[in-house]
């Protein structure tokens, strides 16, 4: 019995320092070195605009063309997201894939919970 305990409580340990280890955030401007991997970006929000056909963007590091990095809403989950113009200016974290998208790092973005303001 003392070793299941022991077993078990190693266990804790190693899932709270895998979860604290993965709470790690990167610069928008480290995102380009990161394409493929699950990441959360934080940094200041410098612009949200929507397209014509009804995509949202999230441009951190300058507003467009100039971003550095950017989050992406597409017009099929836009309903799922609200007060996104609020987030101008904040510290916000994007977690999700980095993908490149005509040579910008970008996460798509499926559910508000990839959305944290700091």
């Amino acid at each position: 019995m003392p070793h299941l305990f022991r077993f078990i409580s190693a266990l804790g340990i190693a899932l709270f320092l895998t979860t604290f280890a993965n709470a790690e955030t990167i610069a928008p401007r480290e995102a380009a070195q990161n394409i493929g991997s699950y990441e959360t970006v934080e940094g200041v929000v410098s612009q949200v605009s929507k397209s014509r056909g009804g995509t949202t963007f999230i441009n951190f590091g300058g507003r467009f063309p100039n971003h550095v990095f950017y989050a992406v809403i597409f017009k099929k989950y836009a309903h799922k997201f609200q007060s996104l113009d609020g987030l101008v200016g904040k510290s916000v974290a994007i977690s999700g894939t980095i993908d490149l998208y005509k040579g910008k790092p970008q996460i798509v973005l499926f559910s508000p919970d990839q959305i944290v303001q700091r």
